[in-house]
């Protein structure tokens, strides 16, 4: 269960929730512009944009949940099961595996509008990134300052949607979820609908602040209307809940999150560092809660 989302002040701000029973050891992590950036069924990438998100390094490769670049593009990929449908690669067409999408829309594209032409050319594939990493069912809220879409791989293909309200949760397909909005009521529940309404609704309500750590603050109490409290659901695997939430700065490269063991807010600055270096800069998240005794 996740959800992502858009607001805007004086700048804009890009937020979500990633829920679930447990991590895979992600951490807050740098690509600088000449970290090599290989794919399966083309040409190494050697110069691309940089970008920070948060990631799971595997031998060496950023598995990037999701992120923001230099230009202020963002990507999240959610869970879209199970709805998630990939293609075999084929001859003759740009074969793109499910991992890579986010190192190449952020590598490559400045706008919504570029990632769409580059969503619009590409085959979705379902090339694992190992035998013990299969392709995680998942859909996209890809959005920049000027508006968002979401992408989806069906049945019918890839589709890409324009999405309004700029929020995104899971299954079923935005469509539907759109649809819902209709309806009387702002349900409780923990389901995807449920929260893509409580989401919708308060970011439509939350006022404009004015100030950084004001609107930082205020990404994180709109995007807290639907984070999950471990204990409330259970699954086989476990206690689904809030294991981080992120709140992007885009327009200046900021990365702040949260964790559900550390409820301060730690930050990465994309423009701090070597940008044009060809290592990952990786920053492990805070997991103890911390607090300040005023007696």
């Amino acid at each position: 269960m996740c959800t992502a989302l858009t607001y805007r002040a004086q700048e804009w701000y890009f937020g979500r929730t990633l829920d679930y029973e447990h991590g895979y050891g992600e951490e807050v992590t740098v690509t600088p512009r000449r970290f090599p950036l290989p794919y399966r069924h083309g040409e190494t990438s050697l110069s691309h944009y940089a970008f920070v998100g948060m990631a799971a390094t595997v031998e060496g490769y950023p598995l990037y949940y999701d992120g923001v670049n230099e230009h202020g593009l963002c990507v999240a990929g959610l869970r879209f099961a199970p709805d998630a449908r990939y293609l075999p690669p084929m001859e003759g067409a740009e074969n793109l595996a499910v991992f890579e999408l986010i190192p190449r829309l952020l590598g490559d594209c400045r706008t919504v509008e570029e990632a769409c032409a580059i969503l619009r050319r590409i085959r979705l594939v379902d090339t694992p990134f190992s035998d013990s990493l299969p392709p995680a069912p998942l859909h996209w809220l890809i959005a920049d300052r000027r508006g968002a879409v979401t992408a989806e791989p069906t049945a019918a293909g890839l589709q890409i949607h324009e999405n309004p309200v700029e929020v995104l949760t899971n299954s079923p397909p935005f469509p539907q979820q759109m649809a819902a909005l209709g309806g009387d009521g702002l349900p409780g529940d923990g389901s995807s609908t449920a929260r893509f309404l409580r989401a919708v609704f308060t970011r439509s309500h939350a006022l404009s602040l004015k100030g950084e750590a004001a609107c930082v603050g205020q990404v994180f109490h709109i995007i807290g209307a639907v984070a999950q409290v471990k204990g409330c659901r259970v699954t086989e695997e476990g206690y689904p809940h809030t294991l981080y939430t992120a709140c992007c700065n885009a327009d200046r490269g900021i990365y702040y999150v949260t964790t559900y063991g550390c409820r301060r807010i730690h930050a990465v600055c994309l423009h701090r560092g070597d940008p044009d270096g060809e290592a990952l800069a990786r920053y492990p998240l805070p997991r103890e809660e911390t607090v300040a005794w005023q007696n």
